[in-house]
Parts: structure tokens; sequence; C-alpha cells
């Protein structure tokens, strides 16, 4: 059946929605994570500590802040 002679050809599919795809994903995963990993850091020291609910949504708020700008997206190295 592969040696058919039928019309696929390697590397000749347009793979742009399946990039698109992989991107969303990427990009929902990295900023999923740093949402829960704030979520949970809210919650450890809101229970665990004595630092209550101001200043663990204070430290959480710092920890989004933190993560936003080291994770947002750069310029692609390779234009320059």
């Amino acid at each position: 059946m592969a040696g058919d002679g039928s019309d696929y050809h390697r590397g000749a599919m347009d793979i742009a929605e399946q990039t698109a795809t992989y991107n969303l994903v990427m990009a929902l995963t990295k900023w999923g994570s740093l949402y829960t990993a704030a979520g949970v850091f809210f919650f450890t020291l809101l229970f665990c500590t004595h630092t209550g609910f101001l200043g663990s949504l204070a430290s959480a708020l710092v920890l989004i802040a933190a993560g936003t700008f080291l994770l947002r997206s750069k310029p692609d190295a390779a234009a320059h």
C-alpha cells in the first residue's frame, strides 16, 4: 500500500494547525502552572503559618508578578 504510487510526499504537508495547537498547549501549561503554584503558595502560607490572609495574598501576588515577568514571551533571538 505504501508503494502504490500515492500522492504522499514527505515534508509537503502544511502543519500550521498542529503548530498553533502545540503553541496553545505550551502557553496554557506555562501560565496554568504559574497560577497553580501561586494558589498552592497562598494556601500554604494561609493555613500553615501565621501570615494571615492579607500577607498570604500579597505574597501570592508578588509570586504572580515575578512569574509573569520571567515567563513572558521574549523576542526571537534568531531574528537579530
